[in-house]
């Protein structure tokens, strides 16, 4: 259930694209109202808000979440990354928090969300390691969902003892009698994240993407994305990319 306002967010645009997919195939334990499903897809590009996690290249990424019939969830969704002393080869994420109608056609999701580097030694901050709550809003005009929402991470030492926000807004709506959904995303990132080790060289960026879902069957997709970002570019960092995506739910 993890949305696309955090990754990987989400946007993060594969990401936000891939993993946070609803699966069309969810096992549910009916006498305790438990739904259990999955995800995987592998990416051109791991993309997260904008900027790049595996150097441009391909990322091999999948997640589970087990979601009760109250709206608590909780989830774990992995992906490869650039290997670095600092982070390791492998990220995962950890979360947890609810989803639900606030009231007709309103709907909520907040959580706290854990990224987790296994494989990473940290840097000389401390550990690469932190956590984020987030919160978003879902709503239908007509044909489209609009979403929108904020994540913040608070001061620690990963971050350089600084905090970071992140808010977005997406837009999505399928093309009718088509297999085809479109999909637009906006985010403001302010404060530690924007610049990682120097390398982006701003704390605040914007980044933004356009993109098409193509539901091939049931339960498989694609996905053509184009992300770019007004930070300084850096090849297969922060420069423009098409990112391609094929993502399965089960």
């Amino acid at each position: 259930m993890r949305t696309s306002t955090l990754k990987k967010l989400t946007a993060a645009t594969a990401v936000l694209l891939a993993s946070t997919a609803t699966p069309a195939l969810a096992q549910e334990v009916e006498s305790s109202g438990i739904t259990i499903s999955g995800n995987a897809a592998v990416t051109s590009d791991y993309r997260f808000r904008g900027l790049s996690f595996s150097d441009g290249d391909i990322a091999i990424q999948g997640g589970i979440d087990v979601a009760h019939e109250s709206g608590f969830y909780i989830g774990t969704w992995g992906s490869s990354i650039e290997d670095s002393p600092t982070f390791g080869h492998t990220e995962l994420d950890l979360y947890a928090g609810w989803s639900g109608d606030v009231t007709d056609g309103l709907t909520l999701d907040v959580g706290l969300l854990y990224y987790f580097y296994p494989n990473g030694e940290g840097g000389v901050a401390g550990p690469s390691d932190y956590f984020e709550p987030y919160a978003s809003v879902s709503t239908t005009l007509g044909p489209v969902e609009l979403t929108t929402g904020i994540a913040y991470a608070w001061s620690q030492s990963s971050l350089g003892n600084s905090d970071n926000v992140y808010i977005y807004t997406g837009v999505s709506g399928g093309i009718p009698d088509t297999p085809i959904t479109l999909n637009a995303n906006i985010g403001i990132n302010e404060g530690s994240l924007g610049n990682p080790a120097g390398v982006v060289g701003v704390d605040d960026y914007v980044d933004w993407s356009l993109s098409a879902d193509w539901a091939l069957t049931e339960n498989l997709t694609a996905t053509v994305a184009y992300t770019d970002t007004d930070a300084p570019s850096i090849n297969n960092f922060t420069d423009s990319a098409f990112v391609f995506t094929l993502g399965v739910a089960f």
